[in-house]
């Protein structure tokens, strides 16, 4: 119970919040709980020795509800959008709990009998990797991650009174993105019942029907970023360093939703450094000198997918310039989201990766000409 409390602590104050937020008629909201049991998935033969029980927690979330009061609502099918709350015993001594919070957005299909959603956020890690207390924890190398969840659910609301119930799938991720080290992170699939309900729900509107508008375009656009951050090199006990990655990409807006885009970086690390000073150091025999650059530069496409002045980014590029390529993949994929703040100006938080390797997490400031 003691592990409980400061979950419902938090959802009843998300209640709170909402019951006087919900004043605005412009502003409907609904609340959901939901408990969920599973399995951590071996996605690595690393982590093996972690996988000893079922996880399980609770899930709850504050949601605002949409109704195509605003264009972009009807575009995408009404959606829902919040924060979510994940309480989760690993199930094992040295992975200990989690505790997350989440922004996540849900889209409905199948007549809004089929949410599909997804959380990303930060996590609390109970017991984390040390060297002297806790070396058996080779997937949590940092006290706080970054995590992920997908839900997919059946969903019925407004059974009775405003309450409805919900079952489904998620997978809830668990990394710190090379921001400590070791990082083999967690993945588990679990499935989860729940009940939801919407607040006012006597004074929710009707859905306002879409209307066809006119073909939207924009010509192409320059844009300039600026990406930093900490990182290691992924050697255990390696120091957190920061990198800096400058990018120039060009725009073109295919209509309200779509933006393809495709430019150049050049990336600038110190964790780099470092590994290619510790792999001469360490492994001589392997031909590293220490003098070898640790400068990329890289080519992307990217698509841009937009919600309002949210936006979800997706890149996949390849270093055409990269003398030292033993410390990742050559290829790499990035996912974040951006948010606009003017017409010009915006910023993004994204993870960088090769597969299922995660190199940073960025924090990017952009300038669109």
């Amino acid at each position: 119970m003691k592990r409980i409390a400061p979950c419902l602590f938090l959802f009843f104050s998300l209640f709170v919040q909402s019951q006087t937020q919900s004043e605005n008629p412009e502003k409907y909201f609904s609340i959901d709980a939901s408990y969920f049991y599973g399995s951590i998935m071996e996605h690595n033969p690393d982590i093996a020795h972690l996988i000893t029980d079922h996880p399980d927690g609770i899930l709850l979330s504050w949601n605002r509800k949409t109704y195509g009061l605003e264009e972009w609502e009807r575009r995408y099918n009404y959606p829902d959008f919040g924060f979510s709350f994940i309480y989760q015993d690993m199930k094992n001594t040295y992975l200990g709990e989690n505790y997350s919070l989440y922004g996540h957005f849900s889209f409905y299909a199948l007549k809004r009998l089929l949410m599909l959603r997804i959380g990303q956020g930060v996590a609390y890690t109970t017991n984390p990797y040390d060297p002297d207390n806790n070396y058996i924890n080779n997937a949590y190398g940092t006290t706080f991650l970054s995590t992920t969840y997908l839900m997919g659910n059946i969903r019925k609301e407004n059974i009775i009174g405003g309450l409805g119930v919900n079952a489904g799938v998620t997978l809830i991720h668990y990394s710190n993105a090379d921001t400590g080290s070791p990082n083999h992170s967690t993945n588990t699939f679990t499935l989860n019942v729940g009940l939801n309900y919407l607040l006012d729900h006597h004074d929710h509107p009707n859905y306002i029907s879409r209307v066809e508008q006119e073909k939207y375009t924009q010509p192409v656009h320059y844009n300039l970023a600026l990406r930093s951050g900490v990182n290691t090199s992924g050697v255990v006990g390696s120091p957190t360093l920061p990198f800096l990655t400058l990018a120039a990409y060009a725009d073109k807006v295919l209509n309200r939703k779509s933006t393809l885009q495709a430019g150049t970086e050049l990336f600038f690390s110190r964790s780099l450094e470092e590994f290619i000073d510790y792999k001469a150091a360490a492994f001589p025999q392997l031909n590293t000198t220490g003098e070898e650059d640790a400068k990329r530069v890289g080519l992307f496409l990217g698509h841009q997918l937009t919600f309002n002045k949210m936006s979800l980014i997706t890149h996949l590029g390849y270093y055409i310039y990269y003398p030292y390529p033993e410390y990742v993949e050559q290829v790499y994929n990035r996912v974040g989201l951006q948010r606009k703040f003017t017409e010009d100006w915006w910023a993004s938080v994204t993870v960088r990766s090769h597969g299922a390797n995660a190199e940073a997490v960025e924090f990017s400031i952009g300038y669109r000409l």
